[in-house]
């Protein structure tokens, strides 16, 4: 691997802070929309209890977005923009096409998740336990995706790893589904 003119130490060192902070990111990401899925049930509560919980979920979800989350999403990047800085070669390869899609798709997930955050502050959020149940789910996809493309790295590889996030989608769905029948009784 080409390290351009700088140390391969410090490309060791960058490595290993992007991977702390994806790390810290998608924990945020994945307790943020558990927070979500327990706002929502609370409005089922009595009134005045749903007062009292809605006020701590959105402090608790403040906190863990603009502390932990969205600069573990912005550290997590600038890391992995460095990476491709200083091993440009990098973007010439088909892997990192595909994880860069993927990365963008998390990041738009992200966004998503703060508008989510917004709106249930709000009051005005029309998600419910089931949909944000499923849509934690797609981080877990997503986060399957980048794993395997910068682990196998190869288009033969990549079908099985395809074909697998297809089968993970659907067992997770699935999961999801059953959890909502046990709820029901």
């Amino acid at each position: 691997m080409l390290y351009s003119v700088f140390n391969p130490m410090l490309y060791l060192y960058i490595k290993a802070v992007h991977i702390i902070f994806v790390i810290t990111w998608m924990a945020g990401l994945f307790y943020m929309v558990r927070l979500f899925i327990y706002h929502t049930e609370a409005k089922q509560k009595p009134e005045d209890e749903y007062a009292v919980l809605h006020r701590q979920f959105v402090i608790m979800e403040n906190k863990l977005w603009w502390i932990i989350t969205t600069p573990s999403m912005y550290l997590a990047v600038l890391a992995g923009l460095s990476l491709l800085y200083i091993v440009p070669g990098l973007l010439e390869t088909g892997w990192m096409h595909v994880k860069l899609v993927f990365v963008l798709g998390l990041v738009t997930y992200h966004f998503v998740c703060q508008r989510i955050m917004l709106r249930l502050r709000d009051e005005t959020s029309r998600w419910t336990s089931i949909r944000l149940r499923l849509w934690n789910e797609l981080a877990t996809v997503l986060l399957f995706a980048i794993v395997f493309a910068v682990v196998l790295k190869s288009a033969i590889n990549w079908i099985y790893g395809v074909l697998g996030l297809l089968l993970l989608s659907v067992m997770l769905m699935l999961a999801v589904r059953w959890y909502k029948k046990i709820r029901e009784r």
